[in-house]
């Protein structure tokens, strides 16, 4: 298992639309032999995934802005300079509270998210809209999405 190792500018990475949200992949899984990928999402208020959860590790920097976020029981609001550590099979979900976009960085471990965000990008044009589309799309990539409140 081999890797060259990258080097990634952050506008040379490609622009996806998910769940209301805006994501660039700075780091993909064939970049690190599928161990990890790194992930910057913009995240407008209101925005976000709803609770759910997956068979791979993820881990959350809130490097500007204001998020609540789900993990099992706790809700939390953080902010710039929090950190959240999801294991796999554990429930979360976040949303935006900011103003202005919060910005995050995530982490999962090994790499699976970046075929679930292309596939959004590319099938749920209007949202909320087409919302109804994403579980469907995210139970095809090891996501499976929780019904809101609940």
């Amino acid at each position: 298992m081999g890797t060259k190792g990258m080097i990634q500018r952050r506008d040379e990475a490609t622009a996806l639309r998910a769940l209301g949200t805006d994501v660039r992949f700075l780091c993909e899984s064939e970049h690190t032999a599928g161990a990890l990928s790194m992930m910057e999402v913009m995240l407008p208020e209101g925005s976000g995934p709803p609770p759910h959860h997956h068979d791979w590790d993820e881990a959350y920097y809130i490097a500007d802005g204001r998020v609540r976020f789900t993990l099992g029981d706790t809700v939390r609001e953080l902010g710039s300079g929090d950190f959240v550590y999801a294991p796999a099979g554990v429930v979360h979900g976040f949303t935006g509270l900011s103003e202005a976009p919060a910005r995050m960085l995530i982490l999962d471990t090994p790499a699976h998210a970046a075929g679930f965000f292309r596939e959004v990008d590319r099938e749920v044009r209007a949202w909320p809209d087409d919302a109804p589309k994403v579980p469907a799309i995210g139970a095809r990539h090891g996501i499976h999405f929780l019904p809101r409140g609940g």
